[in-house]
């Protein structure tokens, strides 16, 4: 299977139904992203030090909802080995900004490689810390995307504090094994349950400990 095969079948199953979203992962090939014989198969895979990449239908699925325009400022949770980070790079365009925050200096330095790959990521900004606390310097942000287990999300958790009063999160929230992926919106202060997922736990001051 090619990375142009993957995403024609993401499209027919229904996880991708914008023509931006089909665009950025058509740009972006998954198989740099992972050492692994079959990166086109829609599954997760280990990417190192007890980290996963998500299966490209979930990627889809959360960027989707997240609902990212040019221009935008976004915040990444997680950016593991970069594959969502620079998807999320074509999709906010030159005048756009990523600023994506990595517990684990070792998926930091990967995916600080794997970005150099690709030109139009210079819009990106990555930084090693607890992301659990998001990133209050670059506050506030249109979107914010976690891509490890939450086990809450309220009105005074740091992520909403720092998005813009129109803003939106899309997250896995729930417990260590099972989460429900959400879509808050913040002008209106609710959670919609989209998808039942399995992710890594976010480790750190706001989330697992």
């Amino acid at each position: 299977m090619s990375n142009q095969e993957m995403v024609e079948k993401l499209r027919q199953r229904g996880y991708i139904t914008s023509k931006k979203i089909e665009e950025a992962m058509l740009s972006v090939d998954r198989a740099i992203f992972i050492k692994n014989s079959f990166p086109y198969e829609d599954t997760p895979y280990p990417v190192g030090m007890g980290q996963t990449i998500s299966a490209p239908s979930v990627v889809a699925f959360m960027l989707e909802h997240l609902d990212v325009e040019r221009g935008m400022k976004v915040l990444e949770i997680g950016t593991g080995s970069g594959y969502n980070t620079v998807l999320l790079s074509y999709l906010v365009g030159s005048g756009g900004h990523v600023i994506s925050i990595e517990k684990i200096s070792e998926l930091h330095g990967i995916a600080k490689k794997n970005l150099a790959k690709y030109n139009f990521s210079q819009n990106i900004e990555l930084y090693i810390g607890d992301g659990s606390c998001g990133y209050e310097e670059q506050a506030p942000y249109d979107r914010i995307i976690v891509t490890a287990a939450m086990p809450n999300l309220d009105k005074i958790h740091p992520f909403v504090i720092q998005l813009k009063e129109d803003g939106k999160i899309v997250a896995p929230v729930g417990s260590r094994l099972y989460q429900d992926l959400i879509v808050y919106e913040k002008k209106t202060n609710t959670s919609r349950k989209i998808l039942p997922v399995m992710f890594v736990p976010l480790i750190g001051k706001y989330g697992f400990q």
